[in-house]
């Protein structure tokens, strides 16, 4: 089963940091990020079973640049969610 991992923080910096530690503590693969206000604030989220995004995100918010805003795991996201993140990778790959 696929579950998600997100962590949002302060500029894309830390954000791509987040994400090197999530993918290299545990077997997570990128879906996609989303900058708002002017990048300032980027969310990035992985997807992988329940257990390995739990131990990615964990990681992450313990040993990160910054301090993450917000993160959350979803263990088993409704399909709207998932048809949401695919809106979100289709236009980082314009």
């Amino acid at each position: 089963m696929k579950s998600l991992g997100l962590i949002e923080v302060s500029g894309v910096t830390g954000a791509i940091d987040c994400l090197d530690i999530m993918c290299k503590s545990a077997d997570v693969e990128f879906v996609t990020w989303e900058r708002k206000l002017g990048g300032r604030l980027v969310t990035v989220v992985v997807q992988g079973d329940v257990s390995a995004v739990t131990a990615a995100v964990e990681n992450a918010v313990a040993n990160g640049l910054v301090k993450p805003c917000a993160h959350a795991v979803i263990a088993s996201p409704h399909e709207e969610t998932w048809r949401l993140l695919q809106i979100s990778a289709a236009r980082m790959k314009k």
